[in-house]
């Protein structure tokens, strides 16, 4: 087939013209599917800007309050590998309700007016349980320390503050699960105890703040001693001094002077104080003011835990 000088070469059945170059549905260049974009076309930017646009920024207080959660989702999943402590910290409370209640009760020797002394005790020794997982939280940020744990998270944007919050709020919700252990003790014993829904929740509040103290109350200590031998020796020395000195085993009323005014600088006194008008349904005039210094003494706490965090990472 001749073809004149200057006449664009034929087309094949599918498009394709003698040369290979292919053409579209109207014989235009690049009209195929997987073809370049025809010169001087503006390419779609829309899902490019998706991605250039960036977040919008939280407050700080909504960054502070998911920091604070995370790190207290990581406590807690130490918790749920390992159930041992609660088991064993179980005993203890057990031995005091069942030998010293049982007995005190029995030979009527401590005045705790209309109420049984069993009933008096339970508060108290809930609020000692959770003291004590609390108190001893200090060894597990010296331990994260030697493992070099601590100098990771430090360097990571989150807050100290927000570090110390979630580790004393672990420490908090560990004691909660204690408590629960401890009133259903109480309970099969015969205590006289409220299931009001919101009393309940106003326990929880308690004990999680309460605790929340302590375990700052430990931090700070190991960010002054920074040893755990010496952390263990210095917890050993004032958890007893502070339950002994709290209204848990017997009312405020009967004890020296010199250690009432203790006890009512003592924030378990004050923990122990809003338990037994929650739990038992007694005076709760005073419930106002025993919240007011539980959380002053947890937000006291807690900042200086973090002003020590650093000298403790040193």
């Amino acid at each position: 087939m001749s073809v004149r000088p200057g006449a664009p070469p034929p087309e094949s059945a599918d498009g394709t013209s003698a040369d290979g170059r292919g053409g579209g549905a109207n014989g235009g260049p690049g009209s195929g599917p997987g073809s370049a974009p025809a010169p001087g076309s503006k390419p779609d930017l829309s899902k490019l800007n998706l991605l250039l646009v960036p977040p919008r920024p939280r407050t700080g207080w909504r960054v502070l309050l998911a920091r604070v959660a995370a790190m207290c989702a990581v406590e807690l999943q130490k918790l749920r590998h390992d159930r041992t402590e609660l088991y064993t910290r179980a005993v203890q409370p057990a031995l005091w309700l069942l030998i010293f209640g049982e007995t005190f009760t029995r030979i009527h020797a401590i005045p705790t007016g209309n109420t049984p002394y069993l009933d008096f005790l339970a508060p108290g020794i809930i609020a000692q349980s959770a003291m004590f997982i609390a108190i001893f939280y200090g060894i597990m940020i010296i331990w994260e320390r030697d493992a070099g744990v601590l100098t990771k998270l430090l360097v990571t944007p989150t807050p100290r503050s927000a570090l110390i919050t979630g580790k004393a709020f672990a420490a908090g919700v560990k004691a909660l699960i204690q408590a629960v252990v401890v009133i259903v003790i109480a309970a099969a014993l015969g205590v006289g105890l409220t299931w009001n829904p919101l009393r309940l929740l106003g326990v929880a509040v308690v004990v999680i703040l309460g605790s929340a103290f302590f375990a700052c109350l430990s931090m700070t200590i190991a960010g002054i001693v920074l040893t755990r031998d010496r952390l263990m020796g210095v917890g050993q020395a004032i958890t007893m001094p502070l339950f002994f000195a709290s209204n848990a085993l017997y009312p405020v009323a009967i004890m020296p002077g010199w250690l009432q005014v203790i006890s009512r600088i003592n924030p378990l006194s004050y923990q122990v104080d809003a338990l037994r008008g929650l739990l038992l349904g007694t005076s709760s005039h005073h419930l106002l003011l025993d919240f007011g210094v539980l959380a002053f003494a947890a937000a006291l706490g807690v900042a200086a835990a973090s002003s020590l965090l650093g000298r403790l990472a040193r």
